[in-house]
């Protein structure tokens, strides 16, 4: 029982579930950027470039052969406009992530800084100057 309970702290501490509550958040963020990619961002660059569709762009390696039923073979190709949409995405992503980091630490309060201690002789003459009007 000692490993459970040890467990049970351990997935209960506060950075654990930010972390948890984060990839949710973040499975979800990723899903809405890449509709947006896909959906909006993408169709008018395609218009631009012609009506070209990035997503069905591909280099085919080797074609699909179906002329044996027995023996199907798939079609072998490098899907590089699918790599041009994931870029496109993580550039979006890593923006967001930058404008979100820049808003809070400009929403983050400045912590005032501590007075800088005076240099030891400015305090060792003070401590002096009080010792001789005590003494007085």
């Amino acid at each position: 029982m000692g490993m459970m309970q040890e467990f049970k702290a351990f997935a209960m501490r506060g950075n654990v579930m930010d972390m948890a509550v984060g990839i949710v958040i973040g499975g979800a963020f990723g899903k809405i950027v890449s509709s947006l990619v896909s959906d909006v961002i993408m169709p008018p660059i395609g218009m631009l470039t012609g009506g070209i569709d990035f997503s069905a762009m591909k280099w085919v390696l080797k074609p699909a052969d179906d002329s044996d039923p027995k023996h199907k073979i798939a079609e072998v190709a490098i899907n590089y406009g699918t790599f041009i949409n994931t870029i496109i995405t993580f550039i979006i992503v890593a923006f967001a992530i930058f404008m979100v980091i820049k808003l809070m630490n400009r929403m983050q309060k400045k912590k005032e800084e501590a007075p800088a201690a005076p240099p030891a002789d400015v305090a060792l003459l003070t401590e002096i100057r009080d010792l001789l009007k005590n003494k007085q």
